[in-house]
């Protein structure tokens, strides 16, 4: 189904002066517009919206039969007519033509230039022909490379775009005849070639097939002339569609058909490659894949049948992106990167639009008012002409590239995961239906459309005298005369569509009619105009700095306008409201300000799409602090709509600046039968600790067990662990938590950790900032999480690495008689009997400290705890001590002897081996060894 609007996409229009009455015409490039009239080709200059200048006029072999330009080489290709003669040229470096008898350099395709003659081409146009076996019907040219693709009525011919390097200053374009692709059973009307894709159109069948370069399969290229096949055969495969004999009394219809991908090669046409050029080998196709075949059947519901029944318009369009949406993304290339591609077809009452890269999908079907004879697809447009009527629809091309373009690589305009683009199944809608006469061709190249007007015969009045005149004059005969040319009706004009901006803003105004009815027509139209933006952005290359930030903007704001609409609006993908508005750039408070609080029969109903929009933008952890204002109206909301979703959206970071009575208020009308009542209970020890009353947070936290407070933290981290601009930053809460229960504190945070709520690194992080230290400084209370990650065993943690870090604090402490600074949660005792890490302490270890030190119960603890864990490293350093001397130098040693004394007794011989430092006297050692490799025979 299409949409009509009544939008103005058409701005104003000029008239091309051209002298005679134009047979054929194309763009070039940015600022030129060839015409074909005769023997002749007029170039005019084409800038802004008010002038068209004649630019050069340069003539011709013969009638112009079809005319492309190819921006890639700066060239103008023709089929010209001569004698009942067909011939293919190539105008070369036609800017250099100053007038119509300069001097022109006519040369064949492939011909060696001499050094001083070919200078000659610097200040003059050159003619490139290009000779073929049999007469060109229609060309195409490559709008990524410039290569030439020939239609023949048997096959088609590519010719490669290259330079003859004359010297280092300059190079001459040229061609080389490098590919001939035979193709039976259809004789191309109309071709179109794009970076290896080839589309063949006939006057009811269309293929598409894609010439690739991969040498293994080498074996597909037929490197001789062949025998064509007759046309009229149809392929084996086909049993019920077989040729049959046609009299002069029946006409055989084939049936329609569409067949995609590979199923293709069953339509009966066979495509083999002849290589011909000299290329280089990167550069050449080996086989072909097949990707569409679309076969349409003459309508036959009238007794006749219509001669213009037949297919027109063939296009592949690129979309490809040189820039990027965002302003400070930089791409380091400039060459353009193909994000998709699409093929449109076109029959009189209807047009087709493919998209053919990666699969084969079939996009928008338009279906015309009346008989369209010509169409033309932009990136942005579609424009189609009838007799007396320019239409404008919308496409769907940037949408598919969008999500092309999300799948390969994030974008940051683009959600991946919801996919935040108008989906290209909408419905297609017709901007604008522009009344002209007399339409006869159409062509668009930059930001106009260019139309060829020329009334009918009987449409011209004939300037006939009056009949009282007639009746005057006596003698003399009643014969009108013919009108002569310049009364024959005819005007090229140069539609100037207005800019992307500027029918945005218009789009969105008109939006605003269905915005108060709350009507997917609202989100339809605002979809439209944002694909409208996103298209013009998708070549960011080709836009002044200030055209793109003017896009940019209207971008965003599109995005808001549809964030809007999801948000407001009861739909099936109101969670769109996010991304949307993720994308719009706009804040949270901004976007609350959009939203209409007035309350209507004493009721207020907030739709899905805003409430999951905040839900999660509260969840993201946000450097955004919502106003006491706003902050009640969000508590109002999820009171109404998401009840249950209260006591998390309060603990987030943006709401903290909420009342504190307010939020009480609000969770205490909660139901709390349906879910975790703990959580409620938490959240409201939190708002009366936030307003300093110490009585009410006692109470709550004495209405549920330990363990119970501590399956509350799970449910809601953030009780206790915040994220403010990439920080971990802890509660007033967990602040308190850790003067009044420290040991409510490490289990929960243990708790976050077992249940993969909070990392390690993040974990130790967490108390480092609670406790106010920084650097290497490790507060007791991180100690106490050690011990207790210790004594949990939990998975993820690597033991040896907590060894190495209890084990490094509690030697720290002891060297550098360090207390604790807060009371140990567990004392040696108990991390002896609960966790299988910790054992007896050995003698040898007191020898380290003096005795001075042990009547302080912190070391002795120390010392205890110190002890199964890694106490190997002790070990080398009482060695250490030994090497040095000094006084202590017998004491030492007899520390050691009693050590290793110990030690044999409990290790095996290879443990005991690796236990022994590498250097040292063997005799010392050596009764040890003995004793401790005879212990096993002995017991």
């Amino acid at each position: 189904m299409v949409q009509l609007y009544n939008l103005h996409p058409f701005g104003s229009q000029q008239v091309v002066p051209c002298k005679l009455q134009p047979e054929r015409f194309c763009g070039g490039g940015r600022d030129t517009l060839f015409v074909a009239a005769g023997c002749k080709v007029e170039a005019f200059t084409v800038v802004g919206q008010e002038l068209c200048q004649p630019r050069c006029v340069f003539s011709t072999l013969g009638r112009v039969l079809r005319l492309a330009y190819s921006e890639a080489g700066d060239y103008l290709v023709a089929i010209e007519e001569k004698n009942k003669a067909t011939f293919l040229r190539a105008y070369v470096n036609w800017r250099s033509k100053r007038t119509e008898n300069s001097r022109v350099c006519i040369r064949m395709v492939g011909h060696d230039m001499e050094a001083p003659f070919s200078e000659t081409f610097r200040e003059q146009m050159s003619i490139v022909e290009m000779p073929l076996s049999e007469a060109p019907l229609c060309i195409s040219c490559c709008p990524v490379k410039g290569d030439l693709l020939v239609g023949c009525t048997n096959n088609l011919v590519l010719f490669s775009l290259k330079y003859q390097i004359i010297n280092e200053e300059f190079s001459i374009l040229d061609f080389e005849r490098s590919l001939i692709i035979h193709i039976d059973n259809i004789t191309p009307a109309e071709i179109s070639f794009c970076v290896g894709y080839v589309a063949v159109m006939s006057e009811l069948e269309v293929l598409i097939v894609k010439l690739e370069s991969d040498p293994k399969n080498r074996e597909s290229v037929n490197h001789h002339p062949r025998k064509t096949t007759n046309p009229m055969k149809q392929a084996e495969g086909i049993s019920n569609e077989t040729s049959q004999l046609e009299s002069d009394d029946f006409v055989i219809c084939q049936k329609p058909m569409e067949l995609l991908g590979e199923k293709s090669k069953q339509s009966g046409i066979s495509v083999t490659l002849e290589s011909t050029g000299l290329a280089d080998e990167k550069m050449k196709y080996f086989h072909v894949r097949h990707l569409l075949y679309r076969r349409f059947a003459p309508d036959i519901s009238s007794c006749l049948l219509s001669d213009d029944v037949r297919l027109h318009s063939l296009q592949l369009l690129p979309i490809y992106q040189t820039g990027s949406l965002t302003s400070d993304r930089k791409n380091s290339s400039q060459e353009k990167v193909l994000l998709s591609l699409f093929c449109f077809f076109s029959l009189p009452h209807v047009g087709y639009l493919y998209m053919i890269v990666k699969s084969v999908e079939l996009m928008s079907v338009y279906q015309y008012p009346e008989k369209s004879q010509q169409a033309v697809l932009t990136p942005q447009f579609l424009h189609v002409i009838t007799s007396n009527n320019l239409q404008c629809y919308t496409v769907r091309c940037s949408a598919a590239a969008a999500r092309e373009e999300a799948a390969r690589e994030e974008d940051p305009y683009v959600d991946t995961t919801l996919k935040a683009c108008p989906p290209i199944s909408m419905d297609v809608c017709a901007l604008r239906i522009q009344l002209f006469i007399g339409l006869k061709a159409i062509c668009h190249f930059k930001n106009h459309v260019v139309l060829l007007t020329k009334a009918d015969p009987e449409t011209v009045p004939e300037r006939r005298e009056s009949p009282k005149r007639f009746l005057s004059r006596k003698g003399t005969s009643v014969n009108p005369k013919t009108p002569p040319v310049a009364e024959a009706g005819w005007n090229l004009y140069i539609v100037n569509t207005v800019s992307p901006v500027q029918l945005y803003k218009e789009m969105v105004d008109y939006s605003n009619a269905y915005k108060t009815a709350k009507t997917r027509s609202c989100i339809h139209l605002l979809s439209e105009a944002h694909l409208l933006v996103r298209a013009a952005l998708m070549d960011a290359s080709q836009l002044e700095p200030g055209e793109k930030a003017e896009l940019l903007e209207a971008f965003k704001e599109s995005c808001g306008h549809l964030g809007d609409c999801y948000s407001r609006l009861e739909t099936q993908h109101s969670h769109l409201a996010l991304p949307y508005y993720k994308m719009s750039g706009l804040s949270m408070a901004e976007v609350l300000d959009r939203v209409d609080w007035a309350v209507e029969d004493g009721s207020q109903k907030y739709e899905r799409g805003l409430i999951f929009y905040i839900n999660h933008s509260l969840y993201e952890n946000l450097d955004e602090e919502l106003s006491e204002e706003l902050s009640a109206k969000v508590v109002q909301m999820f009171y109404v709509a998401e009840p249950k979703q209260l006591p998390h959206i309060l603990c987030s970071p943006s709401m903290k600046n909420i009342d504190p009575l307010t939020a009480i208020k609000y969770l205490r009308k909660l139901d709390t039968s349906g879910f975790s009542s703990v959580l409620v209970t938490l959240a409201k020890a939190a708002m009366a600790l936030k307003m300093g009353d110490l009585d009410m947070h006692r109470d709550e936290m004495k209405s549920h067990s330990e363990m119970k407070l501590v399956c509350g933290f799970i449910l809601e981290p953030r009780l206790l662990i915040q994220q403010r601009k990439g920080q971990i930053v802890p509660t007033e809460f967990a602040v308190h938590l850790k003067e009044t229960q420290p040991g409510l504190l490490v289990a929960s945070v243990l708790a976050l950790q077992k249940n993969n709520k909070i990392g390690i690194e993040e974990a130790d992080s967490f108390f480092k900032v609670l406790c106010g230290k920084d650097g290497d400084t490790i507060p007791q209370l991180l100690v106490d999480f050690w011990e207790a990650q210790l004594v949990a065993c939990l998975p993820d943690v690597v033991l040896q690495e907590l060894f190495f870090k209890l084990t490094s604090q509690y030697i720290w402490r002891l060297s550098k008689r360090q207390p604790p600074d807060t009371t140990p949660l567990r004392t040696s005792e108990d991390l002896i009997n609960t966790c299988s890490h910790y054992g007896l302490i050995n003698p040898w270890v007191n020898v380290l400290i003096s005795s001075e030190s042990l009547v302080d119960k912190n070391y002795m603890e120390d010392l205890s705890k110190l002890q199964t864990l890694w106490w190997k490293k002790l070990l080398p350093e009482l060695c250490q001590r030994i090497k040095c001397g000094g006084e202590k130098y017998q004491l030492y040693v007899s520390s050691l002897k009693e050590t290793l004394s110990v030690v044999a007794v409990e290790l095996e011989l290879r443990d005991f081996l690796n236990v022994l430092p590498e250097d040292g006297t063997a005799a010392f050692f050596l009764p040890y060894l003995l004793y401790c490799s005879r212990k096993k025979s002995l017991t």
